[in-house]
């Protein structure tokens, strides 16, 4: 019988405990900080006599081995005083792919996470290859090996926060987007965040593939050698190189070039369903990683086609007098704002920016709506600080106390054939729950105003 110390009790260590005590495991649960959630969740382990502990960072016993939650920090003192009372530390992703190694494509970066891999899953599926979507997306990595059916491939969205934590997890296919400045204080560093996304490659075998793009190529020439020393099967995704790479010709045709020097043609960018020069690359990504099991290109291009945009991602949600809405709550770093700006070419952007500020500088994003907006609003906790950053920019610029009025604001000053989008650059914590709740408060707004 092992014994497993759970530490952490939100929806990946409820699935770890409720795996754990179905397999016969000896466990215990340190809960950490006691609130409403935790203490509903804790009641069914404690129904099956295994003990939870809250509040407290000091672990009593010993332990085989110890399955972390994501948001427990590796340098604070309850990580700490769990890594000395357990053989070992893992993540739960590692969890679940020691129960199930085979058939994972691991999708990483600071933004773009859940548009890939939730393409990823459709090409597959349209493929005729079943695959189903887990990790930060949908299911978690234990549930999804619980459920999964045979021959059923899993493509797990993972966070640095899942990654630092793996010790043997290596995917047959892993994605790599991008790394710009994220989770610095967690991590205690933007080296110690890069050092995590490249944990995912750490043990691919021979003949896996990575699916890498050129700006993370370009910052760590490093990662391109340890691949080739490993003989991982690289495609480099951004512009067209010697080697086997996946880019957007000058016709704005998505391309696929293998290492023969073979290319295929799949689509027109301008025919995808996600807009926007990120999503070009994401697409990219998503298709190499297609054709990197298997699947036929005829069916890949359908696939493509059918795709359509996600919830608080570039999300259409309405149009008023000639004037488009854009629900881009997801946006919460300077860098995600920046790639959404991106999606309108020949238009003007009326932006709101603003919520729980994380401090990043806002130079290029300044420089940026230059180029496309017609006017910008600042709101909430940040919105001082962007209002000022623009203070010598010739954009209009507007400073609104919170999300509701900033849209009033945009709807006064957007013109029929403009785009007025929310993609704050910001954290939602100042006067939401989440993004996920900041996009839906913005989706009713802009509804009531359609009805009006």
């Amino acid at each position: 019988m092992r014994s497993v110390l759970i530490l952490g009790l939100g929806k990946s260590g409820v699935a770890a405990a409720r795996h754990g005590l179905a397999a016969g495991d000896e466990l215990a649960i340190y809960a950490g900080v006691a609130n409403e959630n935790t203490k509903a969740a804790a009641r069914e382990f404690e129904e099956a006599g295994v003990p939870v502990v809250f509040d407290v960072e000091d672990i009593d016993g010993h332990f085989d081995t110890c399955v972390v939650s994501p948001g427990i920090p590796q340098s604070g003192a309850f990580y700490a005083g769990a890594k000395q009372a357990s053989d070992e530390i893992i993540s739960e992703p590692e969890y679940a792919w020691r129960m199930s190694p085979q058939g994972w494509v691991a999708v990483t970066g600071t933004n773009g996470k859940t548009t890939t891999t939730s393409l990823v899953t459709h090409l597959l599926n349209c493929c005729g290859k079943p695959a189903h979507a887990c990790g930060n997306i949908g299911a978690t990595c234990v549930e999804a090996v619980e459920q999964r059916g045979d021959g059923e491939m899993l493509v797990a969205e993972m966070s640095s926060y899942q990654l630092a934590s793996t010790v043997g997890f290596a995917p047959r296919v892993a994605i790599l987007l991008n790394i710009t400045p994220d989770h610095i204080s967690w991590h205690g560093g933007f080296d110690a965040y890069a050092q995590a996304k490249f944990k995912m490659f750490a043990n691919m075998p021979a003949a896996s593939t990575a699916v890498v793009t050129d700006a993370v190529l370009d910052a760590y020439p490093e990662l391109r050698a340890f691949l080739d020393e490993r003989g991982v099967k690289l495609v480099s995704v951004g512009a067209e190189r010697a080697a086997s790479c996946a880019f957007e010709d000058a016709h704005g045709t998505l391309v696929i070039k293998d290492g023969k020097g073979r290319c295929t043609e799949l689509a027109q960018a301008c025919e995808l369903g996600i807009q926007g020069a990120h999503n070009v690359e994401n697409a990219l990504c998503a298709v190499s990683a297609a054709l990197a099991c298997e699947c036929e290109p005829a069916c890949i291009r359908e696939g493509l086609m059918s795709f359509r945009p996600l919830e608080h991602r570039l999300e259409p949600c309405g149009c008023i007098d000639g004037v488009d809405f854009f629900n881009d709550s997801k946006a919460t770093n300077v860098d995600a704002t920046l790639k959404a700006l991106t999606a309108f070419p020949g238009r003007k952007v009326v932006l709101l920016l603003g919520g729980r500020d994380k401090g990043t500088a806002l130079d290029e994003l300044v420089a940026a709506c230059a180029k496309t907006c017609r006017a910008v609003v600042a709101y909430g906790e940040a919105g001082e600080r962007f209002y000022g950053a623009f203070a010598a920019s010739p954009v209009e610029c507007h400073l609104e106390a919170g999300m509701k009025q900033a849209l009033e604001r945009a709807c006064a000053i957007a013109r029929s054939g403009d785009a007025v989008v929310l993609s704050p650059a910001c954290a939602s914590f100042d006067e939401f729950d989440s993004f996920e709740h900041r996009g839906e408060v913005f989706k009713e707004c802009v509804g009531l105003r359609m009805r009006a």
